[in-house]
């Protein structure tokens, strides 16, 4: 059962700001995503670092590369603590199936999650790469892959939320792009305000700078989480 489903993005340039910022808003959230920029910064010993306080990290690795390497990396980022770890399902069945192995065997109780379509991306960005189908398409076919090759949930768009329950009601749904009513939208395209997230059926929300680069952090990760109906 999820308690709390905020999962705070620390995205910041080295490990100590990251265990910083994670302390500081611990007792307000359910739990840390690292990211890309710390993964080939400081390194994957971050996870291990921001996992020793007692709350999931999801490793946003977001691998993509043949099913051998894609296997050993989530092998890897299981030992390091990682309660869940994203590869993306465009790799295909077969490389989505060498990460759930790699690591299964890393921990029982981590999952891999497939990330669909990346939020910062529309019709327009997808069709300007030679993909016709809209987002809400190449989700549904997407979460059906993930569902068969033994994804735990997948990554995907507030707005897709819907189309995942249909076709694969059994993944978890972690939602990037949420932002609070007021908010910018930064980078992000396709995004949504947390309660209506979690109204739609999102399992957890992705949050970043509105607490990461709030003035006070923890209060601000304890006004999302309060606007959710729910204590920290």
């Amino acid at each position: 059962m999820v308690t709390n489903p905020i999962l705070v993005a620390l995205d910041t340039r080295t490990a100590e700001e990251a265990v910083r910022l994670a302390k500081h808003v611990v007792d307000h959230v359910g739990g840390f995503k690292i990211g890309l920029g710390l993964l080939h910064g400081p390194g994957p010993a971050t996870i291990s670092a921001v996992a020793a306080l007692g709350k999931p990290v999801f490793a946003d690795a977001k691998l993509h590369d043949i099913p051998t390497q894609v296997g050993r990396a989530a092998r890897r980022l299981g030992r390091l603590g990682s309660r869940w770890v994203t590869a993306h399902v465009a790799g295909g069945e077969d490389m989505l199936r060498a990460a759930v192995e790699g690591l299964g065997e890393a921990g029982e109780e981590a999952g891999v999650l497939g990330v669909t379509v990346l939020t910062s991306l529309d019709d327009a960005s997808l069709a300007a790469v030679g993909i016709a189908a809209s987002p809400g398409k190449l989700v549904s076919r997407m979460a059906r892959v993930a569902s068969r090759s033994g994804c735990e949930g997948v990554v995907c768009s507030p707005r897709e939320i819907g189309i995942v329950i249909e076709v694969a009601p059994d993944l978890v749904r972690v939602t990037p792009g949420i932002r609070p009513l007021g908010s910018g939208t930064d980078d992000q395209r396709r995004v949504l305000a947390p309660r209506e997230a979690i109204e739609r059926g999102a399992t957890y929300l992705v949050v970043g700078r509105p607490i990461t680069a709030a003035p006070d952090p923890a209060a601000a990760a304890a006004e999302i989480t309060a606007s959710l109906g729910i204590g920290s």
